[in-house]
């Protein structure tokens, strides 16, 4: 099972390509401001260096959270568009050991559907200007 990881709570977005729970490439870059723009790019290049395809994906495993409103609706909308897209698993978590917790899920068959964001707190609307 060719399984990709992401992560993108923070400046510093990870994805990471693992053949069951082994890790084949991982990477971290300061993508900051610019995720919405290097995100494919980013694992397109990870796909790339395994000489694999987008369709050679056969489930992720996302980082829900918590962390920037930003980074994981970006980071959470990407993925569910590829397992849509790709009719492939997705399992989303939130501990430390996320990647191991999500690729066991995964391997045990189990399949989120739908990854959603855990921001850890209330979210805060500006009322709105009369």
């Amino acid at each position: 099972m060719i399984i990709l990881t992401l992560r993108t709570d923070n400046p510093e977005a990870e994805v990471g390509l693992y053949d069951d729970d082994k890790q084949l490439v991982y990477e971290k870059w300061t993508a900051h401001r610019q995720l919405a723009e290097t995100i494919h790019l980013k694992i397109k290049q990870l796909l790339d260096s395994q000489a694999k395809d987008w369709h050679d994906i056969t489930g992720l495993v996302v980082f829900q959270g918590p962390g920037s409103f930003t980074g994981l609706r970006i980071g959470l909308t990407v993925s569910n568009a590829l397992a849509q897209g790709l009719s492939v698993p997705i399992v989303a978590t939130q501990n430390p050991r996320w990647i191991e917790t999500g690729v066991a899920r995964l391997i045990r068959g189990e399949n989120d559907t739908l990854a959603l964001p855990f921001y850890g707190a209330e979210v805060h609307i500006t009322p709105p200007k009369k």
